[in-house]
Order: C-alpha cells, then sequence, then structure tokens
C-alpha cells in the first residue's frame, strides 16, 4: 500500500516502521525520567539509532537473503556484484536481527561519546525495542509479507496471488505470522516494564537488555517453524540458528553474572566480618 503526493511516494510499510521509532522513543524518554536521567539524551540519540539500525538491518538482508529472493537470483553474491540494487532500501529488505546489532553498535558510540553508562541505556532501550518492532511488524500486514504457512485457523489471513510463494500459487489463507511476532513483542516489552520495577535492587545494569534477548530469541525461534520463506545458509535456518543462539547466550551470561555478583557479595560480607574486632563479653556481677 503506498500514497503518491506529487513527487513524493509514501509505502505504509515506511509509516509504520517510523510509529514504531516513534513510540519506542517517547516509551524509552519516559523510562529515562523515571530513573532520573535526562529524555533529551535519549531524543539526541534517536539520529544515532536509527542509522545505525537501518544499516544493519539492510547488511543482514543483503548477507542473509530469503528463499524466495534466490529463486529469482538475489542472492548475497549478486548484491556484492549490484552495489546500487544494495543500497535500494526502498525496494524492501531489511532484517530485524540486524536492526538490533546495528542499533546497539550504534548506542556503544553514542554513549562512549557522551561518557554515559553503556550498560545502564542498553536497559532504558530494552521495553522500547519490542514496542517498536510491534507495530513496525504491521508494515508487513500492508506488503503482504512474513505470513506463515497455509491454514483454515479462523484469524487466517488472505494472500494475493502476486504475493504468494513459489509453490503456493492456488494457497489463499495463511497464518499471520507477523501477527503472532507483534503478540510476542508486546507481552516482551510488558515483561520487561514490570520486572524493571518489581525486582530494580536485584537487577545488574545490563539485565534487562539480556531478558529482552531471551525472551524474544525464545518466542522468534519458535515462530520460524511456522516461516515458509527461511533464509538458508549451509542448509540452516540461519534466523532461527542464531535466534536459539541468542536466547541461551543471554540466558546463560544472565545466571553466570548473577552468581558471580552473589559470590563477590558473600566474599565482602566475609571480609568485613574478619575486620570487625572481637566483641568484648561483659562479666556478669555476682550477687
Amino acid at each position: 500500500m503506498e500514497w503518491q503526493l506529487g513527487f513524493l511516494t509514501i509505502r505504509a510499510y515506511g509509516v509504520m516502521i517510523a510509529l514504531g521509532l516513534l513510540a519506542g522513543t517517547l516509551l524509552a524518554a519516559s523510562e529515562a525520567r523515571r530513573r532520573g536521567l535526562s529524555p533529551s539524551l535519549v531524543w539526541d540519540a534517536v539520529p544515532w539509532l536509527t542509522i545505525g539500525g537501518i544499516v544493519g538491518a539492510r547488511l543482514w538482508h543483503i548477507l542473509t537473503p530469503p528463499a524466495s529472493m534466490r529463486a529469482y537470483g538475489i542472492t548475497t553474491e549478486y548484491y556484492l556484484t549490484h552495489p546500487l540494487e544494495a543500497l535500494a532500501i526502498w525496494k524492501g529488505g531489511l532484517g530485524l536481527p540486524g536492526v538490533v546489532i546495528g542499533g546497539a553498535l550504534a548506542l556503544w558510540l553514542y554513549t562512549r561519546r557522551q561518557g554515559l553508562d553503556y550498560r545502564v541505556w542498553l536497559d532504558l532501550v530494552a521495553p522500547a525495542l519490542p514496542l517498536g518492532q510491534a507495530i513496525g511488524r504491521w508494515g508487513n500486514y500492508f506488503n503482504q509479507e512474513l505470513y506463515g504457512r497455509p491454514t483454515d485457523l479462523p484469524w487466517k489471513i488472505f494472500i494475493d496471488p502476486a504475493h504468494r510463494l513459489p509453490g503456493y500459487e492456488n494457497v489463499a489463507y495463511y497464518h499471520p505470522l507477523f501477527a503472532y511476532e507483534m503478540v510476542w513483542n508486546l507481552l516482551n516489552m510488558a515483561a520487561l516494564l514490570y520486572i524493571a520495577r518489581r525486582w530494580a535492587r536485584r537487577l545488574l545494569p545490563g539485565d534487562l537488555f539480556l531478558m529482552y534477548l531471551a525472551i524474544y530469541g525464545f518466542g522468534r525461534f519458535w515462530l520460524e517453524f511456522l516461516r515458509l520463506d527461511i533464509s538458508p545458509v549451509a542448509g540452516l535456518n540461519v534466523n532461527q540458528t542464531l535466534m536459539l543462539a541468542v536466547t541461551l547466550g543471554a540466558a546463560v551470561t544472565l545466571v553466570l553474572r548473577h552468581r558471580r555478583a552473589a559470590r563477590l557479595a558473600a566474599e565482602d560480607r566475609d571480609d568485613d566480618t574478619a575486620a570487625r574486632p572481637p566483641r568484648r563479653r561483659k562479666k556478669r556481677k555476682k550477687k
């Protein structure tokens, strides 16, 4: 879906991405205010994160094009030999894993430049990420992409013949995979906001971002089983494999860093106890 305003073409996909970015920024600014930080720093970071996210998303697509595009010769090698096509993001082709990777790198550069704690800012944007993703996923609805396997469930969606994958030309209804991911992202956001308030004193800097990775990766791993247009590399679904690695890596890192923190706290208590002088017991007077 698109609208023509003179020489300018406005696509629904781009509008949803922009709305997702705006909503995520507003939530991150609200979280910054709650933590006693300046919301203006969040708005200043937006250009950095936008550029980093777009570059990362496009690179991820170039390196892992889906099977439907490879069937027409659109491969990594094709993009490398056609650099103008690699830059044509208006034709579609953005990978969400690349958004997170590119955005995280851009945030590191921004916090380093501003002298801010990178881990604290990762936690700050953690709930904003799934909110932005949830809204942005509706762009897939307007593009009639990221749908799942054929289904007859009541919430099935109709896909126009022009947008059906090879081998499914005669199949009309599919799982709304983008909507499933949208719901999962909203649950992820709600869980992170609750945890940030309920267990604030027990969290270490960077915990919320690790939880975001673990929750998102877990859901995305299972949703990939419904996806038709996978990105195969060496016979593996690269997105699903990455999500499994991210989920396990984030979960293990969370456990290990809290065990280490608990061990260091116990050692500090032992040192304090050993450093204290022994208490003298008062003698009782005999009556």
